[in-house]
C-alpha cells in the first residue's frame, strides 16, 4: 500500500517536512512564481536538497477569498509536475492538495502518496478513493471553504470543536477503508479562526495528538503571524518557527511549510535540546 510509505515519516527523530509547492497564478504567499513546470521543478529539486521529506503540490489556492478552479485545469497544473517529480525525486513523498476526488485519483496515479484534503474529505467520493487505492490522506478543519471561511471566526470551545469535527472525520476515512496509519489530522490553523483560536489550536496540539493519528500542523507565513508581529508575508520565517515548535515531542507529526531549510534546521536544533534535557 501506498500508505505504508508514510509510515517512514516517523522514524526521522524530529518532526517531518512537508514543503509547499503551489503551481498556481494566486496563492497567498508565492502566487505565480511556481506556476511554469520548468519552475515548479525547480523549486521541488531545491526544497528537497534542503531536507524536504513530503512536497505538497497544489493547483488550486486555498487562501482566504480564493475562488475555485476546474478539476481539469487543477489536473493540467498538479498532474504533470507530480509525474515528473516521482521520476526525479523518488526518496521524497509526494503530496497533492486537493479536495476534488478526479484531481485526487490522477495524481495518486501520477505518483502522489498522500492526499492533503483542506474539506476532510466531504465529497461522498473522495475517502473511498483513497483508500481503494492505498493512498493517505490529511484530513484538514475549516468552516465553509477559502471564499467563506473567515466569515465566521468565533467558536464557544475552538480546540473542543475542532477536535471533535477530526475525530468525526476520521471515523469516516475509516468507515471507508483507510487504516489509522493512512489518515492525518490538520487543526487548520489559518481557516476559519482568529488570532486567539490559532494559537489555542498550537498550544493544544497534544490533545489532537491524543485521538491516536499523526498530525500536520500548517502555521507558515499565516496572516495570525503577521497580526501579532506587523510583519508582511515574506518576514514571518521566525514567527513561522516559533509557531511549529509545539510539533517537537509529538510522537508523529508533520509541518508544512515555505522555508524548508530554516525549518529543518530549527527542528533539529530543538529536538536535539529537547533531547539533551
Amino acid at each position: 500500500m501506498l500508505a505504508k510509505r508514510v509510515d517512514a515519516l516517523w522514524q526521522r527523530g524530529r518532526p517531518a517536512v512537508m514543503g509547499v509547492l503551489n503551481v498556481t497564478p494566486d496563492s497567498f504567499s508565492d502566487g505565480g512564481r511556481y506556476a511554469a513546470p520548468a519552475a515548479a521543478l525547480a523549486r521541488a529539486e531545491a526544497m528537497a536538497a534542503a531536507g524536504a521529506d513530503v512536497i505538497d503540490v497544489g493547483g488550486e489556492s486555498t487562501r482566504p477569498g480564493a475562488e475555485a478552479v476546474p478539476a481539469d485545469v487543477e489536473k493540467q497544473r498538479v498532474v504533470p509536475v507530480i509525474l515528473a517529480l516521482a521520476d526525479r525525486l523518488p526518496g521524497v513523498l509526494l503530496s497533492v492538495d486537493t479536495s476534488k476526488p478526479e484531481v485526487a485519483e490522477a495524481a495518486v496515479d501520477a505518483g502522489a502518496v498522500l492526499v492533503n484534503d483542506v474539506s476532510a474529505g466531504r465529497d461522498p467520493e473522495m475517502l473511498p478513493m483513497i483508500a481503494r487505492k492505498g493512498a493517505a490522506v490529511v484530513l484538514m478543519h475549516m468552516r465553509g471553504d477559502p471564499r467563506t471561511m473567515q466569515h465566521d471566526t468565533g467558536y464557544t470551545d475552538v480546540v473542543g470543536e475542532v477536535h471533535g469535527f477530526l475525530a468525526a472525520r476520521a471515523d469516516a476515512a475509516r468507515a471507508a477503508g483507510l487504516t489509522a496509519g493512512g489518515i492525518l489530522l490538520d487543526p487548520g490553523i489559518g481557516f476559519g479562526k482568529d488570532v486567539d483560536g490559532n494559537l489555542r489550536l498550537l498550544v493544544a496540539l497534544g490533545d489532537l495528538a491524543a485521538l491516536g493519528y499523526p498530525l500536520v500542523v500548517g502555521a507558515s507565513r499565516k496572516s495570525f503571524i503577521g497580526r501579532l508581529t506587523g510583519t508582511e508575508v515574506g518576514s514571518r520565517i521566525a514567527g513561522s518557527l516559533a509557531a511549529i515548535a509545539g510539533t517537537v515531542g509529538l510522537p508523529r507529526a508533520v509541518v508544512r511549510v515555505h522555508d524548508v531549510a530554516e525549518t529543518v534546521q530549527f527542528l533539529t536544533v530543538l529536538t536535539a535540546l529537547r533531547g539533551a534535557a
